[in-house]
C-alpha cells in the first residue's frame, strides 16, 4: 500500500470515528430514523392490515410489507446524511479541515461510511420490531446474507447521493427536506400493495421506479416469493445510484 493510500484510508477513519462519536451524542436522527418505520409498520399492520391483505392474494400482510418498510428505513437514513453533510459545510469546519494535512476524500468517506454503520443498525431494530409484530421469514443464512447485501448496497448509493445533496443545500432545514421524496417513493411502489391493484399510469411508474425491483428481491429472499429478473433490475439500479452518487459528490466538493 503506498503512503498517500495508507494516509488517505487512515484520515477516513479519524473522520469515521467523528461521525460515529457524533451520532452518540446527537441520537436523535437515528432515533427518527428508527420510529418512522416502525410507526408506520405499526399503522399499517394493525390499522390496514386487515383490508390490505385481502388483496395480496392470501397470507399474512405483516409478512408481505416487512420487506417495504425495511427498505423505507434504508432510505430514511440517507436524511440524516445530507443533514451531517451540510452542517459541516456551513458551520465551516470543512475549511478549518482544508488548511490542516488532511485527505480530502477522507471526509466524504468518513461521512459515508458512518452513515452506512448507523442505518445498518436502524435496520436491525426495525427488523426487530417487524418479527415482534409477527414477521415470520422463510431465508436460510444465505438468504439473509443476500438480502443484507442488498439493503447494505442500497444505504451506500442512498448515501452517495444524500452527500451531495448536503453539500449543496444552502441549510440543514433545506438538506433534511430534499431527500424526504426518496424517504416515500417505495409508497409508490410494491411496498404496501402490488402495483397490479393500482391505476394504470400509476402502475407503469410503480414497476419501472428503481425501488419496485428492490423490494420484490428482498421479498423474494426473506418470504420465498418468485423474483425473477428482479435481482438484475435491483443490482443495476443501485450501481447505477452509487456511481451517479459518488462522482456528483466528489465533484461539487473539490469544486467548492
Amino acid at each position: 500500500m503506498s503512503a498517500s493510500v495508507s494516509y488517505a484510508v487512515s484520515d477516513s477513519l479519524t473522520m469515521l470515528r467523528r461521525n460515529l462519536k457524533h451520532a452518540l451524542r446527537y441520537p436523535a436522527m437515528t432515533f427518527s430514523v428508527v420510529m418512522m418505520p416502525v410507526m408506520i409498520l405499526l399503522l399499517f399492520n394493525y390499522a390496514y392490515g386487515d383490508a390490505l391483505g385481502a388483496g395480496i392474494g392470501g397470507g399474512s400482510y405483516i409478512d408481505y410489507v416487512t420487506p417495504g418498510i425495511v427498505l423505507m428505513a434504508a432510505t430514511a437514513g440517507s436524511v440524516a446524511t445530507a443533514v451531517g453533510v451540510c452542517v459541516d459545510m456551513t458551520e465551516g469546519i470543512v475549511n478549518r479541515f482544508r488548511t490542516m494535512a488532511i485527505s480530502r476524500s477522507a471526509f466524504l468517506a468518513g461521512h459515508v461510511v458512518g452513515s452506512v454503520i448507523q442505518t445498518v443498525i436502524a435496520l436491525v431494530l426495525v427488523i426487530g420490531a417487524a418479527f415482534a409484530m409477527g414477521f415470520r421469514s422463510s431465508a436460510g443464512p444465505v438468504e439473509w446474507l443476500a438480502a443484507i447485501g442488498l439493503l447494505v448496497f442500497v444505504i451506500l448509493a442512498l448515501t452517495w447521493i444524500s452527500a451531495g445533496i448536503g453539500l449543496v443545500a444552502k441549510t440543514p432545514e433545506s438538506a433534511s427536506n430534499t431527500p424526504l421524496p426518496l424517504t416515500f417513493l417505495p409508497f409508490i411502489g410494491s411496498a404496501i400493495v402490488p402495483p397490479d391493484s393500482m391505476p394504470t399510469a400509476l402502475r407503469w411508474f410503480a414497476e419501472y421506479q428503481p425501488f419496485t425491483p428492490i423490494i420484490e428481491t428482498l421479498r423474494g429472499l426473506l418470504m420465498g416469493t418468485p423474483i425473477g429478473n428482479s435481482a438484475w433490475s435491483a443490482l443495476a439500479w443501485c450501481t447505477g445510484l452509487t456511481l451517479l452518487g459518488y462522482f456528483w459528490s466528489r465533484s461539487v466538493f473539490y469544486r467548492r
